[in-house]
């Protein structure tokens, strides 16, 4: 083969290299992470559809829950609220014979609800504490756990004291 035939073979494979390369920077890479994309995005779509399928075939039992967890919040009055309140860890106390050292009421305010934050200090043995936790988690009232903190006084833990911090939920109605 001449010297001249092989240059242009050499010529037109490096511009043909050239053409690949640009043709995979240019089309084929943008194409492959398009198609990627896409599969992610109806994978994603399915899921959502499960899960929308999964929401109406348990609508009236979530109607259900809802309109009960509406009917346990707390009265929109501040004072009828803390009222309750109050009263319920009074029964529970009677109940549980703990000894509720102090509650330390607080209001929060959200745009469509408000909660009523209280710190509750009791004290009692083992016993006597975890029935007083059981009688507030069994209530149907709309009272949240969110901290609690147990600590002993003597070496036997006889003694001891419970730290709450409960929450109760106030659902404000909407104003047009």
């Amino acid at each position: 083969m001449k010297i001249e035939n092989r240059q242009q073979l050499l010529v037109i494979v490096a511009i043909a290299a050239v053409g690949l390369l640009i043709a995979d920077r240019a089309v084929v890479s943008p194409l492959t992470r398009v198609w990627k994309d896409r599969s992610t995005k109806i994978t994603e779509l399915r899921k959502q559809i499960e899960q929308g399928a999964s929401l109406v075939k348990r609508e009236q039992s979530i109607r259900r829950r809802w309109d009960e967890m509406r009917r346990n919040t707390l009265p929109v009055s501040p004072s009828l609220a803390e009222q309750q309140v109050l009263r319920a860890f009074d029964s529970w106390s009677r109940e549980s014979r703990a000894a509720i050292t102090s509650i330390t009421p607080q209001w929060k305010h959200e745009d469509e609800y408000m909660t009523l934050e209280c710190r509750v200090d009791a004290a009692g043995d083992l016993e006597t504490l975890s029935r007083f936790l059981y009688n507030i988690e069994r209530d149907p009232m709309a009272l949240r756990l969110t901290s609690v903190e147990l600590a002993a006084h003597d070496d036997n833990g006889q003694q001891m004291t419970l730290g709450l911090q409960v929450s109760g939920l106030v659902l404000t109605p909407s104003t047009p």
